[in-house]
C-alpha cells in the first residue's frame, strides 16, 4: 500500500482584496512570530539530551514541518493569486465577487458570495468560485433559473438579486 495521492485539480487563482490581506497577514504571523517561537522550543527540547525519546523534540519537529508546509503553500498561493478589486463591466450578470440571492421552489431564500478557494466561510455563506453551485451561477442574471445536481438530488433555484460591493440589483 502506498501513500500516493493523485494531484488535486488546481483552483482558480482569483482572490478578493480582503482575502489577500488575510492570507498575507497569516503568512507574516507564521513567519515572523510563530515559527521563531516554535524553533526556540525545539532548541530547548533538543538541549535536554536523547532526542529519540524526547516527545517535545519529536512533536516540535512535526509541528515545524506542518508550519513550513503552510508557509510554502501561502507563499506560492499569494504569488499566483490574481486580486479582483473592482466589479465587472456588466454588473447585471453573476461573476467572481458577486453576492447572489437565490430562491427555491418552496420560496426559501439563500444568499451566497462567490469568493476564491482560500476564502470559503460557511458561516458567512461564502462559497468557492470552483464549487458546482458557483459554476452554475456564473453568467446568470436576475430571474434566471439554475439547476444543479446536489447529493440530495436535483435542485432548482432562481436568481432574485445580484450585488457587487454594495451595489445591489
Amino acid at each position: 500500500m502506498t501513500r500516493y495521492r493523485p494531484p488535486r485539480e488546481r483552483s482558480s487563482p482569483y482572490i478578493t482584496p480582503e482575502g489577500h490581506a488575510r492570507l498575507t497577514s497569516e503568512l507574516k504571523d507564521l513567519w515572523k512570530i510563530q515559527r521563531p517561537a516554535l524553533t526556540a522550543r525545539i532548541q530547548a527540547a533538543a538541549a535536554n539530551g536523547d532526542r529519540s525519546e524526547n516527545g517535545d523534540y519529536i512533536y516540535g519537529r512535526k509541528a515545524l514541518r506542518e508550519m513550513d508546509s503552510r508557509i510554502r503553500y501561502l507563499s506560492k498561493r499569494l504569488d499566483e493569486s490574481e486580486i479582483i478589486d473592482r466589479p465587472p463591466r456588466d454588473s447585471r450578470k453573476i461573476y467572481f465577487g458577486a453576492t447572489v440571492t437565490l430562491e427555491d421552489e418552496d420560496g426559501k431564500t439563500a444568499q451566497y458570495r462567490l469568493v476564491g478557494a482560500d476564502e470559503i466561510d460557511t458561516t458567512l455563506r461564502w462559497i468557492s468560485i470552483d464549487s458546482p453551485l458557483a459554476r452554475a451561477l456564473i453568467g446568470k442574471q436576475v430571474d434566471d433559473e439554475v439547476t444543479i445536481q446536489a447529493p440530495a438530488g436535483e435542485q432548482t433555484w432562481w436568481v432574485t438579486r445580484i450585488g457587487f460591493e454594495g451595489s445591489e440589483r
